[in-house]
């Protein structure tokens, strides 16, 4: 533990209890995670293959839609798929699978506050929970199916490990193996990037493990980590040997693919600032202040972490938000150790800051939904209607008054949230879940208008009412296109191979006409369907060959 780790003595007053923060955190994951259909973009198509697996497809390797799944492994989609059984009688099947989302947010919550309170202190943990409960960052994958979010509880145990070790060698490495192999299990070889480096770092840096109990102890925990990771694909080698060469080359690929190009480097490090906001001004704090002791294992653990986070997401050679989730963990862990000694001054304007902010942008969802039900203010209902075109609002008195009774409650918990070091933390977690919830209490249906390819895939299957496709072959479908149809209407499409395909039937995206495909033939539009709007608009066309 660092030398000013102290508890306050002076500013020494609970917020409202642990019983508070587990409904705050509740309140927060909870809304927004069911209540909707599957999203375009990662939403859909990791719940594509948690729906391939309780349909008895790929339970050993993830699917979607009938193609494997290489970039992560099976653990988050088993425990979407746990999920969508037991609640499946209670909620439709893809909320009911989302679930493991929230689940899994709040297991990095705990190991995050868990590895603050042994690294720093006990008064540090509901900075720790607060802080990560309300970066910029996790609002959005927090609620979509997102195996991600699994990976960073899995780091978050495995650092949690690691903390422990110095007072109990065994049992922090054994909790550190387990997250070494759940990391494997949840995003395979890129998993053991963000975590097998900890253990040699902290081994040979750190002077509270560099003895011959906790090294011998860190030993035994990295070789049972690294041996747990075998069982899984030694399962796969036995029931499905291509899919396992093929997961191992496509990780292949990942190690041997292209880094950052240098203009690159710019938008990733503007995306990572505002992802860990308002983490990071108050981690260069800590750092600040705790200069000459940055090889201790407070500090060298959480620095490593970001390390080896910022190292995954420079090699992978994609700009990809969610891949910054791992960077979450270790820069709140620096936050909630610099929160306790912040000056008065500072702690008043992160308080305050958290308060202005959080009202201008609750004033913002207020004039996005009266810009819906009262066309006020004009310019903005015509913005958001190029965008819905066809969106009708509907239920707005229910809206109104839950909304409101949102916007009272803030105010009060604002309002008596009593003087303490985690004023601040705690008014910027309460702003960001009231945010939460005032939209998705007001625009969540529109916003499900706008991502859901539900119309699509009913009106598809409408259009080919009455016919005999056989197979249906597929241009410029995105993932999401194709797990869309496969849930909603029961369809997968067939590939085009070489501008070729035996299928009578053709579904392009936003292909005038499908030039190229057996030009020997004629081939003619009888469906077409368009979805969104602005520059969010897809045309979806179906041609019949003659």
């Amino acid at each position: 533990m660092l030398d000013h780790a102290q508890k306050p003595s002076t500013l020494k007053r609970h917020l409202y209890g642990a019983t508070g923060l587990a409904l705050l955190i509740v309140l927060y994951l909870l809304p927004g995670s069911i209540g909707h259909d599957p999203w375009r973009g990662d939403d859909v198509g990791h719940f594509a293959a948690v729906y391939a697996m309780l349909q008895g497809d790929g339970i050993l390797f993830p699917t979607i839609a009938g193609e494997p799944l290489t970039r992560f492994g099976p653990l988050y989609y088993w425990v979407g798929a746990i999920f969508a059984t037991v609640f499946g009688w209670l909620l439709p099947l893809h909320d009911a699978s989302r679930l493991a989302t929230p689940f899994f947010a709040g297991l990095a919550i705990f190991w995050t506050a868990r590895t603050a309170s042994r690294l720093y202190g006990r008064h540090t943990r509901t900075a720790a929970a607060l802080l990560t409960l309300g970066t910029l960052g996790l609002v959005v994958h927090a609620h979509e199916h997102q195996p991600m979010i699994a990976l960073m509880a899995m780091q978050a145990m495995t650092l949690a490990g690691l903390a422990l070790v110095p007072a109990q060698p065994i049992k922090g490495s054994i909790q550190a193996a387990a997250g070494v192999a759940l990391a494997f299990l949840t995003a395979g070889p890129g998993a053991l990037m963000l975590t097998v480096p900890l253990f040699l770092i902290v081994a040979t840096i750190s002077p509270e493990c560099r003895n011959p109990r906790a090294s011998g102890a860190l030993i035994l925990g990295l070789s049972l980590g690294l041996s747990a990771c075998v069982i899984w694909p030694l399962f796969l080698s036995m029931h499905a040997p291509d899919h396992l060469s093929l997961w191992l080359e496509d990780a292949w690929a990942g190690f041997a693919a292209d880094p950052l190009r240098p203009r690159d480097l710019t938008r990733a490090f503007e995306m990572a600032g505002w992802f860990v906001w308002p983490l990071w001004p108050i981690a260069l704090w800590t750092l600040w202040r705790l200069r000459h002791q940055l090889l201790r294992l407070p500090l060298i653990l959480p620095i490593s972490t970001i390390v080896l986070a910022a190292l995954a997401v420079y090699a992978s050679g994609e700009l990809d938000q969610a891949a910054l989730l791992p960077l979450i963990v270790p820069f709140a862990l620096l936050a909630a150790a610099g929160v306790p000694s912040l000056r008065r001054g500072a702690a008043n304007a992160f308080d305050w800051f958290a308060v202005m902010t959080f009202g201008v942008f609750g004033l913002t969802v207020w004039l996005a939904w009266t810009a819906q039900a009262y066309f006020w203010p004009p310019g903005l209902a015509r913005s958001l209607d190029r965008m819905a075109p066809d969106f009708v609002l509907t239920g707005t008195m229910l809206q109104t008054l839950l909304a409101v009774g949102i916007c009272l409650v803030w105010v009060a918990l604002v309002w008596k949230l009593p003087r303490s070091p985690n004023r601040g933390p705690a008014n910027w977690a309460m702003g960001m879940t009231m945010l939460w919830c005032l939209a998705v209490t007001l625009l969540l249906p529109w916003i499900d208008h706008g991502r859901s390819y539900r119309p699509v895939a009913e009106s598809l299957t409408i259009a080919l009412a009455g016919e005999d496709p056989g197979c249906i072959a597929a241009m410029g479908l995105s993932t999401s296109h194709k797990a869309s149809l496969d849930y909603f209407s029961g369809l997968r499409t067939e590939r085009v191979v070489d501008n070729e395909t035996p299928c009578r039937y053709l579904l392009a995206h936003d292909d005038e006409l499908p030039i190229g495909v057996h030009p020997d033939r004629q081939w003619q539009q009888i469906w077409e369907y368009r979805h969104g709007g602005g520059k969010r608009l897809e045309v979806f066309r179906l041609y019949r060959r003659d």
